[in-house]
């Protein structure tokens, strides 16, 4: 499982011209599944995101969560983030799980997230989906559940 973590404000989801997730501070999340996956990456990248300090404090350092923030997440669906391009110009993504699995476990990320009582937004799965925000900071960064264990 891979997740890009973005600090974000005025971040929002548009599909067929409508806003259909939007937040106002917060992260703005990409996220992607393969093969692997279980409930176990689920649950620990979950709590990592959930637990990264990476909003300024009083102080100007990166020290507070979200929690402390009172942020919350705008979760987009990204099966492009297993993309392979080592070969040709034309990417695989034989790694990315497969559609009805990815779709179950998005939704068992996104409430996953919320059971930290956190806002979640999303956009719609497997939809073509316009994602326009201000990163902030900028701050981003990449997790990978295979580097977490």
């Amino acid at each position: 499982m891979r997740v890009v973590v973005q600090r974000a404000k005025d971040a929002k989801c548009i599909v067929n011209q409508e806003v259909v997730g939007q937040i106002s501070h917060g992260y703005m999340l990409l996220v992607g599944f393969t093969h692997e996956d279980s409930i176990s990456e689920i649950q620990l990248l979950a709590k990592k995101i959930i637990g990264l300090r990476i909003f300024e404090d009083e102080m100007g350092k990166l020290n507070r969560s979200i929690i402390d923030v009172k942020g919350a997440i705008l979760a987009i669906s990204q099966f492009t983030l297993y993309a392979n391009a080592k070969k040709g110009n034309r990417p695989s993504f034989t790694e990315a799980m497969a559609y009805e699995k990815a779709n179950q476990f998005f939704t068992c990320f996104v409430n996953e997230l919320k059971s930290y009582n956190i806002e979640v937004e999303t956009g719609v799965f497997g939809a073509d989906m316009q994602i326009a925000f201000i990163n902030v900071g900028p701050t981003t960064i990449l997790l990978d559940s295979r580097d977490l264990k």
